[in-house]
């Protein structure tokens, strides 16, 4: 018999299947977790952008979290974008409820297309509800320098950052460095110590869903026993072997080849 270890992601779906909830299943599979999810909003987007929002009622988002928690409990929980503050409160009740461990937030605020897609009262129900139950924070550069208000743009801004919002929320936190001019360093400090995890930066488009796949992997590592520090190396280098496998479909940001394995 093939057993599982169960992933829960909360996230908001893409239609065209780059991104949010079905950019963390795919990489569940790929990992060998058994994802599961929760949806917290519809999007209309593709590779060129996001065209319309459709936000799950909170009670509804509420149903599908227990569903999950009273049958297969998960042994990490992967959190993207969130639609409205009211469902910040009721993931933050669900996490505290069911003792969930292994939390791994993505602040999703910006697509990559540059579409807002979180809004200001919903971002401040974050930081104060949701950030101090995680277990990491992944924001990108963009997402950093929202929650600090002010810019972080070179590697030891990301390692100032990575210890204000650590010592602010608790919790670890992962700068991710993509955005970077230079070689792609994303940055983790666990409370303790600064890491520097570099990687090679490809000359492509195809960056759709990438701190989607990256949180997800990450999630799915912690679920297996991997520590913090294995769990980001392992998921980066995932995120990279997707990238580098050259999948080319859409007209703008490309998705990943989640499956390049296969």
């Amino acid at each position: 018999m093939i057993e599982r270890v169960p992933v829960f992601t909360i996230a908001g779906s893409d239609s065209s299947g780059g991104a949010g909830i079905q950019a963390d299943l795919k990489t569940m599979t790929a990992l060998q977790v058994y994802g599961m999810s929760a949806i917290t909003a519809l999007t209309a987007q593709n590779t060129m952008g996001v065209q319309g929002i459709l936000p799950v009622p909170a009670d509804f988002l509420r149903q599908q979290l227990c569903a999950v928690c009273e049958d297969i409990p998960p042994k990490a929980v992967k959190i993207g974008m969130i639609a409205s503050a009211e469902q910040v409160q009721v993931i933050c009740h669900i996490l505290s409820q069911y003792v969930l461990s292994n939390i791994v937030v993505d602040p999703v605020m910006v697509a990559t297309s540059g579409a807002t897609l979180t809004q200001q009262a919903t971002v401040a129900a974050m930081q104060e509800q949701l950030f101090p139950l995680a277990t990491l924070l992944t924001p990108n550069l963009a997402e950093a320098e929202v929650l600090l208000e002010k810019p972080v743009q070179t590697v030891p801004e990301m390692e100032q950052a990575a210890k204000c919002l650590s010592e602010k929320y608790h919790t670890a936190v992962l700068i991710k460095g993509g955005h970077l001019t230079a070689d792609a360093v994303d940055v983790l400090y666990d409370g303790e110590q600064i890491y520097q995890f570099k990687g090679e930066r490809f000359q492509t488009k195809n960056t759709h869903g990438t701190g989607c796949t990256l949180s997800s992997a990450i999630a799915a590592k912690l679920a297996v026993g991997c520590t913090l520090q294995e769990s980001v190396q392992q998921a980066k280098k995932y995120v990279a072997n997707c990238m580098q496998a050259g999948l080319e479909l859409g007209h703008g940001n490309g998705p990943l080849c989640h499956n390049f394995m296969i």
